[in-house]
């Protein structure tokens, strides 16, 4: 039986606004510049150390949860980048699958791998069983019997990160030699998660979103900087806010400027920007070959600080607002995936993980309490990406 496929009058049906076509758009990005391995390598690039693992990267390193092209890493491995950051879930696992195969042919000491698991809290019975079986799958995926960094991920709370439980579980992961440091991701901005990881004395790594647009810039760099001294070393993500410069998603952010503002922060040993296609990848190469901002750069983010865009600042204010608490933060992110990514099938994966209501935000209709301190129509962005749902995975970008 032929599968029927969703054509666009369709999906704009089941969109609230016509900006949820861009769903169904990606941007189409080819290499402008050859890479060729020989003009560049980790050598020509700042290095920097990762707190007590003893971890020598270059500034640079590879997000490669939106890439399906195994080519766009070759390009990134031969241009000098050591450090690759995956996940578990990733494109359903297929990202590690993609990482393996690349890598089971490579020097294993030319590179270096993390990847992360997500467990359900409060934990359940099984939750050594279960999580044991996660790192054992993505490490078959990986084709490799250790990687050097595992995060728990996408952390939120404080008692997440101190749960002895979970504590001893990474203890044994590293002592059977599976993985060779523990770390944790998070999306919180909370510098209190940062606090309790340097109290545990376990956590070597901290995984978390850092750019120009913090709301709490101040404290979160005096929290690292209390991390940095106890060992502990940090690596950035969501550097780009969202990728692009306006709350409508429309205009691509000078992702050079962006990556410069994250390196003058020297307790961030290195950044993993997501690039999918060449042309990101050359863009994060010619940042990193003069990293240092420019007054024109300078301006150029101070000019974007005060704007409305696409980053959620994770504050969690808008959950105790809405009537049904729902994850406002996550699908936020979602909908960044979604318009300032241009990558539905993340914002899928990220809108499935948090088991939304069938009929979400049908109690109370247009008359949305949230007000967001970011200004963000919270209720117009949900009605916008939720639709995603109902696309098959075929049809996504």
């Amino acid at each position: 039986m032929k599968t029927k496929r969703l054509n666009r009058r369709d999906f704009f049906r089941l969109t609230a606004t016509a900006g949820a076509g861009a769903l169904l758009m990606p941007e189409v990005a080819a290499s402008t510049l050859a890479i060729n391995p020989a003009d560049s390598n980790a050598s020509a690039y700042p290095v920097r150390t990762l707190g007590r693992t003893g971890l020598q990267l270059p500034i640079l390193s590879m997000g490669v949860m939106r890439a399906d092209n195994p080519n766009v890493v070759r390009a990134a491995y031969n241009a000098g980048i050591t450090f690759f950051d995956t996940a578990h879930g990733y494109q359903n696992g297929q990202n590690e699958v993609m990482l393996g195969n690349f890598f089971k042919d490579k020097p294993r000491d030319s590179f270096q791998i993390a990847t992360k698991g997500k467990f359900d809290y409060p934990l359940k019975d099984t939750f050594e069983k279960d999580f044991t079986a996660l790192l054992d799958l993505s490490l078959k995926r990986l084709q490799m019997d250790h990687v050097e960094i595992f995060y728990t991920h996408a952390l939120d709370k404080v008692e997440l990160v101190t749960d002895e439980r979970v504590i001893a579980l990474l203890k044994k992961f590293k002592a059977d030699g599976k993985i060779r440091h523990i770390g944790f991701s998070t999306h919180a901005l909370n510098p209190a998660l940062i606090d309790a990881a340097v109290e545990t004395g376990v956590y070597d790594v901290i995984l978390l979103s850092y750019n120009f647009k913090l709301h709490n810039l101040k404290e979160t760099d005096e929290a690292i900087a209390r991390g940095v001294k106890a060992g502990v070393g940090f690596v950035a993500m969501k550097t780009m806010t969202g990728a692009v410069e306006d709350a409508e998603g429309k205009r691509k952010i000078d992702s050079q400027a962006c990556l410069k503002w994250a390196w003058q922060n020297e307790n961030i040993t290195t950044v993993i920007p997501g690039f999918s296609n060449f042309d990101e990848l050359d863009e994060c190469l010619a940042a990193v070959k003069t990293p240092v901002l420019t007054e024109k750069e300078k301006q150029y983010l101070a000019m974007l600080s005060t704007q409305e865009m696409l980053f959620c600042q994770q504050c969690g204010k808008c959950r105790d607002m809405c009537v049904e608490h729902l994850p406002i933060p996550d699908m936020m992110r979602a909908y960044m995936y979604a318009y300032g990514y241009r990558n539905a099938s993340l914002s899928k994966e990220t809108l499935l993980e948090l088991n939304l209501p069938e009929k979400t935000c049908s109690n109370c209709g247009k008359d949305c309490k949230v007000k967001c301190t970011s200004g963000f129509n919270v209720a117009r962005k949900i009605a916008a990406v939720t639709p995603v749902l109902r696309v098959p995975d075929a049809l996504l970008s």
